[in-house]
């Protein structure tokens, strides 16, 4: 019986399986003494690593972070790459005097995930099943101001960029399906009955859903397309929910809101620079020449000079994958506590800052209402009422936020919700997909 193949290359997470007959069996990838299921969509370059051309070397995955954590700020670390494959304004980066593209970078990473599936189950089939978001995320400051009329040719240039960065990652023949079709595949896999069920998929840069009918007798009598009755999308998730603690909490301790003097004139520290820290995989941007003159500059006249020094300090030292862990840390336990701290030390940057689930979720109601309005799109266009829906089937990271868990409970009510495998279930629904 031939083996079908699915990877989940996601915005911070990926993962990739295999599966015949029905039976899936996930990737497993090293990490430190352990091994993990989810491969981190990370790379790391050591400036000491060069391949015979003197090309930098690069390390993906769990690797690249063990390796960036024990560098101590040194190399550089890339992530969040797949939210730039709808941006016609990031081409490509030079790494240490060497120019790459995106779909490069991409690639890489791919070409390890590979790696590691190969080392599992040895042969694999030329044939791919990959997931893509219903809606891209667009690389614009402000997602919602793209044109209904224009995302037609964003989805169709984002998938050609990711397309070429597979084959380039060593996957010839790649066919893709949406995230949330993928995860309804899973979640059939533990029904005996049919069900019309509704799938949330919160990923690092989209939230995904789909309305599906699934079940045994869909599979007996063969699936069709019309079984998937509609999608919806929104290009926000776990990273806008971690960059509105960055804004509410941290930024405000690096300087934002505060003044210099330059010139005889009180001006404010400029709002740019905290607009790129709120966005993780911006913040390593800031570390250009100009951006460090200029922030030396105005520690010098600074009416907070402590703060410009934290912020300097974590620039200059790349420690922006670290202080979003701090972060994370803090929103994972604000999904079973009603406190928590953001804790984070290194050098200056000093940080012990309560944070409470009420005021998380004041910050983060931009997004929860985003959510709710794209759940409810879906509902109108496909003319299904939630009594209709016999479950709910949420996954991703985000779907364990007890305010995200709600928008679903207050509609369908709890006794339909149903969860699981939230970092894998997509990667499985695929490999199901292509058998």
């Amino acid at each position: 019986m031939s083996r079908s193949l699915g990877l989940d290359f996601g915005t911070t997470n990926s993962a990739i399986a295999a599966a015949v007959g029905g039976q899936v069996q996930l990737t497993r990838f090293p990490f430190g003494p352990k091994t993990t299921e989810t491969f981190r969509s990370v790379l790391y370059f050591d400036p000491e690593e060069m391949g015979p051309d003197r090309r930098p070397l690069s390390i993906a995955g769990p690797e690249a972070i063990e390796t960036y954590l024990q560098a101590d700020g040194h190399g550089r670390l890339l992530q969040s790459l797949k939210s730039y494959l709808a941006s016609r304004l990031f081409k490509a980066t030079h790494v240490y005097g060497h120019k790459f593209t995106l779909e490069a970078l991409i690639g890489l990473i791919a070409r390890d995930l590979r790696r590691g599936a190969l080392a599992q189950f040895g042969d694999l089939p030329e044939r791919i099943v990959v997931g893509r978001p219903v809606r891209f995320v667009s690389g614009r400051e402000d997602d919602s101001e793209v044109d209904p009329s224009a995302e037609e040719e964003i989805e169709q240039y984002a998938l050609g960029r990711l397309s070429h960065a597979l084959r380039l990652g060593g996957f010839s023949d790649v066919v893709f399906e949406y995230e949330p079709v993928a995860a309804a595949y899973h979640y059939e896999s533990r029904l005996s009955q049919d069900e019309l069920v509704l799938i949330a998929d919160f990923g690092g840069g989209t939230s995904d859903f789909c309305l599906m009918r699934v079940g045994p007798g869909v599979r007996a009598r063969g699936r069709t397309r019309k079984d998937i009755l509609g999608t919806e999308g929104v290009a926000l998730a776990g990273d806008a929910f971690d960059s509105r603690i960055i804004v509410n909490l941290i930024a405000p301790l690096l300087g934002k809101g505060s003044h210099y003097v330059t010139q005889g004139k009180r001006m404010p520290v400029p709002p740019w620079l905290y607009l790129r820290l709120a966005r993780w995989h911006h913040m390593s941007f800031l570390k250009t020449r100009d951006t460090m003159h200029l922030l030396e500059d105005i520690v010098r006249q600074a009416e907070r000079p402590a703060a410009i020094e934290a912020l300097i300090h974590l620039v200059d030292k790349d420690l922006g994958y670290r202080l979003y862990q701090a972060v994370e840390r803090a929103k994972v336990e604000l999904s079973s506590a009603s406190h928590s701290r953001v804790v984070f030390q290194d050098g200056p940057l000093r940080l012990d800052e309560p944070v409470s689930r009420t005021d998380f979720e004041s910050w983060i109601s931009p997004e929860l209402t985003a959510i709710e309005q794209a759940v409810t799109a879906l509902l109108d266009k496909t003319q299904v009422r939630p009594e209709q829906v016999d479950a709910v089937f949420t996954t991703g990271g985000s779907s364990l936020v007890p305010a995200v868990r709600h928008i679903f409970a207050r509609r369908f009510g709890e006794d339909r919700l149903r969860s699981g495998s939230e970092l894998t279930s997509v990667a499985s629904g695929l490999a199901l997909c292509g058998g």
